[in-house]
């Protein structure tokens, strides 16, 4: 997931919408950030307000404009949630979740326990002061990618897709086959033709 962020980072892509839901694992059980709706070409900042309420950085709901540090505070939010099975800012009310992101600090459950580093990297990375965030600061991901929670990754492995996962799915079991009977149901869509500038002007916001 960080080296995903990365790549589309160094393109000038902020995803805004990072949550379990859209990481998939191929056939390798390598992991694949999907579903980029959200995501924007960004070279400085953007106001639009987007993405799942629970992974929203502050910055975006206080509308005060945002870059790429949007993504390194969902990935904040994701690692506390994959670990413990719970969001930092869980609330019955969408509206109780923002005012928790907004005002909120990050509490840590006694069980299940976390460790001490990483606790430090949830609460960089759950960070509302920009000038302390983990990811955007002058060292960038290396911050995160140095981290000590990440102490015995072999980056430049796993970027090359040299390491063993611990779990790939089985593609080819009766549970995950796909019945092409009902593929065959739909019918080609053709593309339109790109938009052109005047088109283009219209979501020059978004």
């Amino acid at each position: 997931v960080v080296l995903a962020l990365e790549y589309m980072h160094n393109l000038e892509v902020v995803y805004r919408d990072l949550k379990p839901e859209n990481i998939l694992l191929d056939e390798r059980g390598y992991l694949k950030v999907a579903d980029l709706g959200f995501a924007k070409i960004v070279p400085k900042r953007t106001y639009t307000m987007c993405g799942t309420p629970e992974y929203i950085a502050p910055e975006i709901l206080m509308y005060k404009g945002y870059g790429n540090g949007v993504d390194w505070w969902a990935l904040g939010v994701l690692v506390y949630e994959m670990l413990c099975g719970a969001s930092p800012f869980y609330a019955d009310e969408v509206t109780e979740i923002y005012n928790n992101i907004i005002d909120a600090k990050v509490r840590f459950p006694r069980e299940p326990n976390f460790s001490r580093s990483a606790r430090h990297l949830i609460k960089h990375l759950l960070e509302k002061d920009l000038t302390k965030r983990y990811g955007i600061l002058h060292a960038g991901v290396a911050d995160i990618r140095c981290h000590p929670w990440f102490s015995d990754l072999d980056w430049l492995s796993i970027f090359e897709g040299q390491i063993k996962a611990p779990f790939y799915p089985q593609i080819n079991s009766k549970a995950t086959k796909v019945d092409k009977s009902h593929i065959k149901k739909f019918k080609q869509i053709m593309l339109a033709d790109n938009a052109g500038p005047v088109e283009m002007k219209l979501f020059a916001d978004f």
